[in-house]
């Protein structure tokens, strides 16, 4: 029979950044209140380690596509700063 599977897995490569920020903020505005019974308190916390991790996986992410952008362009040219048009 083939393995199922698991939804996490599934879960992680769909949800967006914005998405799971929300959730973690959303566990711990839950586990702040002080209201939940232990175990219920144990799998939130659970899951909002995972969200931190894939966070952090998403930021790191973000940040080598902006270096390999970066690296990519200082080939080309080089970097001005920005500086805002006075209005």
């Amino acid at each position: 029979m083939p393995k199922k599977p698991a939804q996490s897995d599934s879960t992680e490569q769909s949800v967006s950044f914005e998405s799971s920020l929300s959730e973690l903020e959303s566990i711990v505005t839950r586990l702040e209140s002080g209201e939940l019974p232990l175990e219920d308190a144990l799998n939130e916390f659970e899951r909002g380690v995972q969200l931190a991790r894939q966070g952090q996986q998403k930021l790191q992410q973000a940040e080598q596509r902006v270096q390999i952008l970066l690296n990519d362009s200082a080939d080309d040219t080089a970097l001005a700063p920005f500086t805002p048009d006075a209005e």
